[in-house]
Formats: C-alpha cells, sequence, structure tokens
C-alpha cells in the first residue's frame, strides 16, 4: 500500500511538472537591436535612416519629351539637435547616374530619371550637396520631394527623343549629412 502511495504522488509530481514545462513554452524568439554612435550634432531619428518613397505608375507619355511625374514628399527627421558647434545641415544624395546629374533607374523601365528637390523646390543633383538647412536645438526636419522626369533628347544636334519604356524600375540613393 505505500508503494502505491509512493507510485501515485510520484506520478503526479512528474504530472505537474511536465504541465509546468508545456504551459511555459508557448513560443518565443528574438529580438535584434542595430544601430550606431555617430559624430555629430544631431541624430536621425529611428525609420528616417532607411525609407522608401512609390513614386507611383506614371504613364510613359506624361514623361514623354521631358515631362515629369507629381512629386512624392520625404522627410529625414533629425532629434536631440544641440547647436552649440553646428548651424546648418547640408545633405548629399549618392547612387547610379541618370541623366543630368539625377538619380538612374534599374528595372525594365527606361527613358527617365529621379529628380530630388530641396524644401525650396531646387533640385539636389547628385553627389553635390543640398543648400544649407538652418538647425535648431533639440529636433529638426530636413524636407525633400521626389519624381520622375523623362530624358529628353539624345546629346547633340538634333538628338533624338530617348523612348520612355514602361516596366518597373528601382533606385536606391544614399544620403550623408553635413554639419556646418
Amino acid at each position: 500500500m505505500k508503494l502505491n502511495k509512493i507510485m501515485m504522488a510520484a506520478m503526479l509530481t512528474f504530472g505537474a511538472v511536465s504541465m509546468v514545462n508545456a504551459a511555459g513554452n508557448q513560443g518565443g524568439g528574438s529580438v535584434t537591436f542595430t544601430g550606431s554612435i555617430i559624430d555629430a550634432p544631431c541624430s536621425i531619428q529611428p525609420g528616417d535612416t532607411n525609407q522608401t518613397v512609390n513614386l507611383g505608375q506614371v504613364s510613359n507619355t506624361q514623361l514623354a519629351n521631358g515631362g515629369s511625374s507629381t512629386p512624392e514628399n520625404f522627410e529625414i527627421k533629425l532629434q536631440g539637435c544641440t547647436i552649440t558647434t553646428a548651424k546648418t545641415v547640408t545633405t548629399t544624395f549618392t547612387g547610379m547616374e541618370g541623366a543630368n546629374g539625377l538619380l538612374g533607374m534599374t528595372g525594365t523601365a527606361k527613358g527617365a530619371s529621379i529628380a530630388i528637390t530641396d524644401g525650396t523646390g531646387g533640385v539636389v543633383k547628385l553627389n553635390q550637396a543640398s543648400k544649407p538647412q538652418g538647425l535648431q536645438n533639440d529636433n529638426n526636419t530636413i524636407s525633400f520631394s521626389a519624381y520622375l522626369v523623362g530624358d529628353g533628347k539624345e546629346a547633340g544636334e538634333g538628338g533624338k527623343d530617348i523612348p520612355i519604356v514602361p516596366g518597373d524600375f528601382k533606385s536606391v540613393a544614399n544620403f550623408t549629412l553635413a554639419y556646418q
């Protein structure tokens, strides 16, 4: 009889332990944290270092003869700025160059490039700094727009219109901030 009571207690204990173990493992995973520490008077807001701007579905006839699409706005938000050492910031975009110093495209679409403009509407050419934008303490927003531009005509006298070939495209522009 004592043996049965001991066996019964052992069975209940093992059953309870296995239920606790099963209940404790109902899914899991991991969280990876990334970032960098930079030597600058401002931090770039998380989420603004890598962005996607959808330029939409644009008619090839709209881009013919150097035509353009509707600009799409995007921003780089700065936070925690301390302007004791720098009062302005410029932005330089780099990437694959298309026509006229604009951003080129990869994919099946051809005959157009991507123009990036600053907050005043001035075109920011690749590998050239934008106009300086004034900074204030704490948070700042640097505003830009991007749009498609038809590449126009081939170089030289009597150049032919560069055909706009429909298709999908993608382009990556990296940016670098410089504080003055």
